[in-house]
């Protein structure tokens, strides 16, 4: 609850895969769509200047058009591309949740190595365009240690483009300590980590 009111806190987890939203306190997200955009050049009244035009969700990408070049806002789990993040925010609260941001407040899903000028740009832009009443975010790795029950443990995070494995602390990510990769072409550097970090037989 958000100052008492009847008013519940919006769940924003945009992952390099897919983005997840939905109520805090609800077993599972409204809606779940993929992270990815669909972008076309179209050309103005007076074909002198070119403006890009956004689709987003499974629905508008479903639908072939010409020229239209799917693209991803993140670049090895970190976002590239603000203009494309902004897109699906918007798409998420206006078309899925069907509310008005500025009556929720927000908890954003991060990941454990964003860096603190990408905070302050999703908060720029949380604040700014949407109007949202109250922001916190939260690292990905903590959400994920809290959801099993525990403040202390070692978080292995494989998603769609990158693996992170993140120590958290009493509820806090050990920064030093994390790292990414990639999860694709690094399996068996993964497989070594784990071993190295005492997972017992680990196999593949």
């Amino acid at each position: 609850m958000y100052g008492g009111d009847e008013v519940s806190a919006i769940v924003i987890d945009l992952g390099s895969h897919t983005c997840k939203a939905g109520y805090a306190g609800e077993d599972a997200p409204k809606a779940v769509f993929p992270s990815v955009v669909g972008s076309t050049d179209q050309m103005d009244v007076d074909d002198t200047t070119s403006k890009c035009k956004l689709y987003v969700g499974s629905q508008a990408l479903g639908f072939r058009r010409d020229h239209m070049e799917v693209l991803s806002p993140f670049k090895d789990g970190i976002v590239a591309d603000w203009d494309m993040v902004d897109s699906i925010w918007n798409h998420a609260f206006r078309e899925c949740l069907l509310i008005d941001p500025k009556e929720h407040p927000m908890l954003l899903a991060e990941p454990s190595s964003n860096s603190q000028q990408q905070r302050e740009r999703t908060a720029e832009l949380i604040f700014e365009k949407y109007n949202v009443p109250a922001l916190f975010l939260a690292k990905n790795a903590v959400l994920t240690s809290f959801a099993s029950g525990r403040a202390t443990s070692l978080v292995v995070d494989g998603c769609g483009g990158s693996t992170t494995i993140a120590p958290v602390h009493d509820g806090y990510v050990l920064q030093k300590a994390d790292g990414s990769f990639s999860y694709w072409r690094r399996t068996s550097y993964l497989i070594d980590l784990l071993k190295k970090l005492g997972a017992a037989k680990v196999s593949w």
